[in-house]
């Protein structure tokens, strides 16, 4: 699908906003008026859908288009595309560590896990719609990288730990030797959702403790 065509865009809603050459509104510290926080969640919203149906075609004035923002509310929230993109991809991390939590909290480790995995496999998928897109932020921000890496291994480490002290998770595999696969699998170009689940499915039979009698 080709660029989303906006034919008018509308008026933009009156919103706090930085001075002229000061700090995008993104970068201050002050916590954004209720309106404004709307506008940012509807912008991301709108941008996560566009990203997905049109790719690096992805214009910045069909998603404020989507949004039902002007372009200005947009600018103001995210300067430049690689920062949308940037937002984009941090709030996905973010939910992968809420179902790392959640699934800490599962009253059975095993569930826990095949939750959390879950999470990983639509986080993963959701990154692939954004990767051209991430090269600029890694390339702007190199620690990004790296730091997204630990986050994604603090939050699946203790869930697999948890599931070994069980005796429900096969104790010889650690939290690298799973992200390998888990990498490996989800950031095949050509793997689609219903593949991702049957190739999961493999991962957590070879992850099942073994049973002996």
């Amino acid at each position: 699908m080709g660029r989303t065509q906006v034919k008018q865009q509308p008026q933009d809603e009156p919103e706090p906003g930085p001075p002229a050459g000061g700090p995008p509104l993104e970068a201050t510290a002050r916590p954004l008026r209720a309106d404004a926080a709307r506008n940012r969640e509807r912008l991301l919203t709108a941008a996560r859908e566009a990203f997905a149906e049109d790719g690096s075609e992805t214009s910045m004035e069909g998603i404020a288009g989507r949004a039902g923002v002007g372009v200005g509310t947009l600018y103001r929230h995210f300067p430049k595309r690689v920062d949308i993109v940037e937002a984009l991809y941090k709030e996905d991390l973010g939910e992968l560590e809420a179902a790392a939590e959640r699934a800490l909290a599962d009253t059975e480790p095993w569930a826990g896990l095949e939750s959390c995995l879950q999470a990983y496999v639509r986080y993963s998928l959701r990154k692939k719609t954004l990767l051209l897109e991430l090269r600029e932020a890694f390339e702007r921000f190199p620690e990004l990288r790296l730091q997204s890496r630990d986050r994604v291994v603090r939050a699946l480490g203790p869930v697999l730990a948890r599931a070994q002290e069980a005796g429900s998770a096969r104790a010889d595999i650690g939290v690298d030797d799973l992200m390998q696969v888990l990498v490996s699998m989800c950031m095949s170009p050509t793997i689609t959702d219903d593949q991702a689940q049957r190739l999961l499915a493999m991962i957590l039979d070879g992850l099942r403790a073994p049973t002996f009698g």
